[in-house]
């Protein structure tokens, strides 16, 4: 039973992908061009590496989550496009944007692990805070701007790949993914999530571990906004949004367990693909964005109502 119901994830994943495929296909053969196989890079890169993060503070449990990643796409963006315009070089900016990144995700960590306060509730009001700080320091407007030679990172490729899906999204993917699967802290990560007390009973560093992932969360979504600036050439205070539920979506329709525990990295970037390749279509239908986020919120409500069906087989 409970074998079939993971099946059942990953197979409703796999068909809906096809089914949207097929009907791509048919109703707008561009959709398979190489010019789109790169724009659906290009998109999913921020999603992915904010994904990336969510997955980890989700695998954690105690509740994990991290609303706040939108917010901290926008306003990290923003530093690093405010020390370029002040005449910081390109690289020590974008150091600099992501460890900023990194500090916003340890506030939402510390708030969390110190004051033992529930974390949707915190990064709730986090994102409250980064976002609108991010609209109050540029008044709702873009910096813009940013030389031409900035653009290297999120405007150029190699053999239709964004250079920054082969030097960023690909080796981050990896090297979390031999972290989570052969290291003791990976095995950290899924016993803090699995079972807290006994983790806590064995010794294990809980709290520094939920801090760790926060943080780093912090600093993907930092990467994201460093991104999207070379990318645009510019700084927008609403980058980051919808990440949050975006990433958040595609964390649990991956197959990474709400309880935490459960799940792993490459079905949520599976995810982010069929994401992304699933706007790129509908946009190419002219589908209204808000159907859009419609949809979204249907396969969110579909993941967590399967992942109870799994938890509830496997208490029994």
């Amino acid at each position: 039973m409970i074998a079939a119901l993971k099946q059942l994830r990953f197979g409703g994943l796999l068909a809906l992908w096809l089914i949207a495929l097929v009907i791509f296909a048919v109703s707008t053969p561009a959709f398979f061009s190489l010019a789109n196989f790169t724009s659906i890079l290009q998109f999913s890169t921020l999603l992915a590496l904010v994904t990336l993060g969510q997955t980890l503070v989700i695998l954690t449990g105690g509740g994990g989550i991290d609303l706040s990643v939108g917010g901290i796409v926008s306003l990290s963006g923003l530093v690093i496009a405010a020390l370029m315009k002040q005449g910081t070089p390109a690289v020590a900016a974008g150091v600099a944007g992501v460890v900023f990144g990194g500090v916003l995700g340890s506030i939402n960590g510390l708030i969390i692990t110190q004051l033992r306060l529930l974390p949707l509730i915190v990064t709730l009001g986090t994102y409250y805070a980064y976002n609108g700080l991010a609209l109050a320091l540029t008044g709702g407007a873009p910096i813009s701007g940013l030389p031409a030679s900035f653009g290297v990172l999120g405007q150029n490729e190699i053999l239709a790949i964004p250079l920054h899906t082969l030097v960023l999204v690909a080796p981050i993917f990896v090297g979390l993914l031999f972290t989570l699967n052969q290291t003791p802290l990976g095995r950290w990560i899924y016993a803090v999530g699995s079972n807290e007390k006994a983790a806590r009973l064995v010794g294990l560093p809980v709290d520094a571990i939920r801090l760790g992932v926060y943080a780093l969360s912090g600093v993907l979504a930092a990467l994201a906004g460093l991104v999207a600036d070379s990318w645009l050439l510019s700084a927008r205070p609403n980058i980051g949004d919808n990440l949050e539920l975006l990433s958040l979506t595609a964390t649990l329709l991956g197959g990474t367990s709400i309880f935490g525990g459960a799940g792993g990295l490459a079905g949520s970037l599976a995810a982010v693909l069929f994401f992304t390749s699933l706007q790129a279509g509908l946009q190419m239908l002219n589908v209204n964005s808000i159907w859009q986020l419609g949809l979204v919120g249907v396969f969110l409500i579909g993941s967590v109502l399967l992942d109870r069906m799994i938890r509830t087989a496997e208490t029994k």
